[in-house]
């Protein structure tokens, strides 16, 4: 069955008109236009809003309207031209490849064809965002200066995950009954939503169970990643909702890799946090407490950090200051391989936001983290 875009109306917390796209299967509302075609794709008229102003997210459309917005095709990429006095929204649950866009988020092919988003800030910031393992790949502050590193020896054809970026590691933090570090990072992600604010693109991607993860976890859920670009910052907030009859667990985790000089990268901000030291035996992890006001990669270093602050702070040695901040991420992980990877351990380290610990949540309830990656 064809997806389709829609054009809908509702109203915000505060009262105010939005307009929205939003791809629904066909019976859900009234189809404005495919996306194989081009045409003028029409808004939803004050008289046409939503008979829940605040939380339907749909609404039939009038076949006459005096705003319009512009889809236009190339090859099998459609580009949304919105006006610019509104803020515009997404719903819906595409299949993987299909393209659309709104204003600050679009779509291209990516590494392998894979679908990428890239969202772009008002003030030139840019993040690129691969649907295959919901994985962030690219976070460029400055043009042509990622801070994010994607190893050389990464693949993009589904038979591995994305080595590099923002993986996640979601229901299994490293190894243990499943495949290392769970299944969410090889799986394809779905976009629930886009928005604008203040020039300011906002993406929530979506994950639910499946074949593929029931075949390692046998519970419902659903996963829910909003990404927030800003001129000097990238936020994410993960929901973890337990849609199954009964209570799971997990553990879970965002490796984060930072581009860096692995001779001059130093962390602050660990000292005094009990440590769980995997080197030299990684399936005896010492215990330990962090002494160093500031923490260095001299060689292989893999080292958990339980009770980890809010915040920390990453020198990446190469002239970038990042603040690491986090919300309900307990626990943080440093790690660079050494001569395990000779090809790049020098080029990164990888900074992680983690929940070693498991989290148990029962039937209906959700779990939440953020974390905000900004730069001076």
């Amino acid at each position: 069955m064809r997806n389709t875009l829609w054009a809908a109306q509702s109203r915000d917390e505060n009262g105010r008109r939005r307009s929205f796209l939003s791809v629904r299967e066909p019976d859900a509302v009234r189809p404005i236009i495919p996306l194989n075609s081009t045409a003028s794709l029409p808004f939803v008229p004050p008289s046409y809003r939503c008979t829940d102003e605040v939380d339907s997210p749909t609404a039939v459309i009038p076949k006459r309207s005096s705003m319009a917005a512009t889809v236009s095709v190339t090859s099998s990429l459609a580009t949304v031209n919105l006006p610019s006095s509104r803020r515009f929204r997404r719903y819906g649950r595409p299949r993987v490849g299909m393209a659309f866009a709104s204003a600050g988020v679009s779509v291209t092919e990516g590494e392998g064809k894979l679908p990428k988003l890239v969202l772009t800030s008002a003030r030139g910031s840019e993040a690129e965002i691969y649907l295959y393992g919901g994985c962030i790949t690219s976070w460029k502050v400055a043009k042509d200066k990622d801070l994010l590193f994607v190893r050389p020896d990464a693949v993009f054809n589904k038979k591995k995950p994305i080595s590099g970026g923002v993986p996640h590691c979601f229901p299994q933090f490293g190894p243990g009954p499943m495949q290392q570090h769970g299944f969410a990072r090889n799986m394809d992600w779905s976009v629930a939503e886009s928005q604008t604010e203040d020039g300011n693109p906002i993406v929530t991607l979506e994950l639910k169970d499946g074949p593929y993860s029931h075949s390692m976890w046998d519970f419902s859920f659903q996963a829910l990643y909003k990404i927030y670009l800003t001129e000097k910052s990238l936020s994410t907030e993960l929901v973890i909702t337990n849609t199954d009859t009964k209570p799971f667990s997990f553990n879970t985790a965002l490796h984060t890799y930072f581009r860096a000089s692995v001779t001059a990268a130093s962390v602050r901000g660990l000292k005094g946090c009990k440590t769980l030291n995997k080197d030299p035996d990684p399936k005896n992890p010492l215990e330990g407490k962090e002494e160093r006001d500031v923490v260095t990669f001299p060689g292989f270093v893999d080292c958990i950090y339980l009770d980890a602050p809010g915040e920390v702070i990453l020198d990446n040695g190469l002239g970038d200051t990042i603040t690491i901040q986090n919300t309900n991420w307990s626990d943080a992980v440093l790690w660079n391989p050494y001569l395990q990877m000779e090809a790049c351990y020098r080029d990164f380290v990888c900074v992680e936001n983690a929940k070693i610990g498991n989290v148990q949540i029962e039937p209906q309830q959700s779990w939440v983290a953020k974390q905000i990656l900004s730069i001076a």
